[in-house]
């Protein structure tokens, strides 16, 4: 059997999704984005601050990879890194992403694309302060980094 065929034969998006009344939603998308990640939490979702960070190189070249949201507020969603990382470099280069966040079995994802902003120095030393220390010990001092992808109102 090919790939393809395997493939073929995976069960995909399975499930009912929830009823989205369109006439019922917030002004605010990052509202109903907060509310479905409660959910996930309070729905034991497996991993569900497990998001997808889509940066670009300096040649364009996309990259993704898997991390955790550190936050979300006013400022943005946020997440984390050492600044001598591939993202670190592709952000330092062209300061925009994409964060996905997909929750399988509620049958709900939510993506956010904007400019990114490095959050400041103490803040990042704050995040790595709140870590495990086994995390603490791989990062050299100095080296932590938190992002944030923009709202859409910040200008």
């Amino acid at each position: 059997m090919s790939i393809a065929d395997r493939l073929r034969t995976v069960p995909t998006l399975t499930g009912t999704p929830p009823h989205l009344d369109l006439d019922d939603l917030p002004s605010d998308p990052q509202d109903l984005a907060l509310a479905w990640l409660d959910a996930a939490i309070d729905g034991d979702v497996p991993e569900p601050i497990a998001v997808t960070l889509a940066t670009v190189d300096a040649e364009g070249v996309p990259d993704a990879r898997t991390l955790l949201l550190k936050d979300v507020d006013e400022r943005g969603w946020a997440f984390a890194g050492t600044g001598s990382s591939r993202k670190a470099d592709h952000l330092a280069d062209n300061p925009a992403a994409a964060l996905n966040l997909w929750w399988q079995p509620q049958m709900r994802a939510v993506r956010v694309r904007r400019p990114v902003v490095e959050a400041s120095p103490q803040e990042c030393e704050a995040d790595l302060a709140a870590r495990s220390p086994q995390a603490r010990a791989a990062v050299p001092p100095g080296e932590w980094r938190v992002w944030r992808v923009q709202p859409p109102w910040s200008r």
